[in-house]
C-alpha cells in the first residue's frame, strides 16, 4: 500500500469540504436538485484505511445535517439520504432530490431497499446519534464490459435517511 503522504492538509481540506458554504447551492425559490450529490471520498483513499474512511463518513454525515437545516429553510419538498459503498469509499456520498424540469422521478423510491443490516460496519460504530436514522441496504450489480473478460460485481450500499425528513427513498 502506498503511503500517505500530505495527511494534515489532506484532512483539512476535508474539514473545509463538511460544510454547505464549500458548495456553492443555489437556495433561492425557483432551484432545484436533481440528484444532486458530492463524494468527499472521490479518489477512494478510505478503502485501505478504517480510520480514513471514519472521518469521511463523519463528515458527510455533518454535510447532511447543515443540508438538511438549509432544504427546511428552503421550504420546498426535498430528499435528502447517504449513500455508503460496502466496497468502495469513493462511491460514499450524500444525495439531494427535489421536484426537477429533468423528469418525472420525484419522490425517487428504491424498491429495493432491506431492513437495517447487522452488523453495522466499523466505520459507521462512532456516528453520534445514530439512532436518529433509518439505515436499510440495496445490492447494486455492477457490469465491466470493456475489461478483457466482462465481469459483474455486487456492492451493497447502506441507505441512511434522517427519522424526520418527511419524502423518503424507501417504498
Amino acid at each position: 500500500m502506498k503511503k500517505f503522504r500530505g495527511k494534515r492538509r489532506y484532512f483539512r481540506q476535508l474539514q473545509a469540504e463538511q460544510h454547505l458554504t464549500a458548495h456553492h447551492l443555489d437556495f433561492s425559490s425557483d432551484s432545484w436538485f436533481d440528484f444532486w450529490h458530492v463524494h468527499l471520498d472521490f479518489h477512494g483513499r478510505g478503502n485501505g484505511h478504517l480510520k480514513v474512511r471514519k472521518a469521511h463518513v463523519q463528515a458527510l454525515f455533518q454535510l447532511m445535517d447543515e443540508l438538511d437545516a438549509a432544504l427546511k429553510e428552503w421550504g420546498q419538498p426535498y430528499q435528502l439520504w447517504i449513500e455508503l459503498s460496502r466496497l468502495d469509499a469513493g462511491s460514499d456520498a450524500v444525495f439531494v432530490h427535489t421536484n426537477n424540469p429533468n423528469g418525472n422521478n420525484f419522490p425517487f423510491v428504491l424498491p429495493t431497499l432491506t431492513k437495517n443490516p447487522e452488523p453495522l460496519p466499523a466505520y459507521l460504530q462512532d456516528i453520534a446519534d445514530l439512532e436518529q436514522y433509518h439505515i436499510r441496504s440495496y445490492e447494486r450489480c455492477t457490469f465491466d464490459e470493456f475489461d478483457d473478460e466482462p465481469e459483474e460485481s455486487f456492492d451493497y450500499i447502506l441507505v441512511i435517511e434522517k427519522k424526520d425528513i418527511i419524502r423518503s427513498v424507501s417504498p
